[in-house]
């Protein structure tokens, strides 16, 4: 089994919901994002899957997120746009965009800061 990785970022904007503290505030965070896929063949090239496709698809998803007020998504109303709940709408929607590729999403890491991190993952 291959697995591939990119490295990608978005800021935005959120309040955590039923929290208290700090972060029940409106605050922002520069996200970074691992995906990293998984495919058992590969292309005539040697290819799991182009990076720039990967890469093509990722930006298409954090574009909808990017420089906004997350708390407005339809995925995220009624639900805190935590880190968590980020990877999980991050994999589903790369999930549902490469459906066709041969490849699977195998997991989806969102760090809001240099030491704290979630990832969702099917396992």
């Amino acid at each position: 089994m291959y697995h591939l990785k990119i490295l990608n970022s978005f800021a935005a904007a959120h309040n955590l919901l039923n929290y208290h503290g700090d972060c029940e505030n409106l605050h922002g965070h520069n996200w970074k994002v691992e995906v990293t896929v998984s495919t058992p063949n590969l292309d005539s090239s040697g290819l799991g899957i182009d990076f720039k496709t990967l890469k093509r698809r990722t930006n298409e998803v954090l574009d909808r997120l990017d420089h906004k007020y997350l708390n407005e998504l339809d995925f995220f109303k009624g639900v805190s746009p935590s880190s968590e709940h980020i990877s999980r709408y991050i994999f589903e929607s790369l999930q549902e965009l490469l459906n066709s590729s041969g490849v699977q999403i195998k997991e989806v890491t969102v760090w809001e800061s240099d030491n704290a991190c979630a990832t969702y993952t099917l396992d």
